[in-house]
């Protein structure tokens, strides 16, 4: 099963670090990842949808999830972008089911074990690449 994950920073949020450890350890599991760095909204769905991406992985650590992200679910679902939307980062447990309602498939902490991000992701995504 090939799966791709495109990952970005949302905005301007300068905590790269731990998108980029999350983007090498779903590598180590088989995935193929783009790690695009800081991006908007507009440009996450761009470059998923010129990569071909299976998922779409949000990293933030401020802010601005709760406008960032749903942007992101926004803009893929008027361009008919089906891709499994995942957010990680430092993120309040009030505003998680906000996140979801908005459409963001699951939301994941820091303490997050990489197996459960990518258990969570093949299951989602299985369907789609059989």
């Amino acid at each position: 099963m090939h799966i791709k994950v495109v990952m970005a920073k949302l905005g301007l949020d300068i905590h790269w670090r731990g998108a980029l450890v999350v983007s090498r350890m779903l590598r180590d599991e088989g995935m193929e990842v783009v790690y695009i760095g800081n991006q908007f909204p507009e440009q996450i769905v761009d470059v998923a949808v010129q990569e071909g991406a299976d998922v779409i992985g949000l990293s933030t650590l401020g802010g601005n999830h709760l406008t960032l992200g749903p942007k992101v679910v926004q803009i893929a679902k008027e361009r008919g972008v089906d891709a499994l939307i995942i957010m990680g980062g430092v993120i309040p447990e009030d505003d998680i089911p906000l996140l979801k309602e908005a459409g963001i498939a699951s939301v994941f902490g820091p303490e997050t074990r990489i197996e459960s991000i990518a258990d969570f992701i093949r299951e989602q995504v299985q369907d789609k690449i059989s």
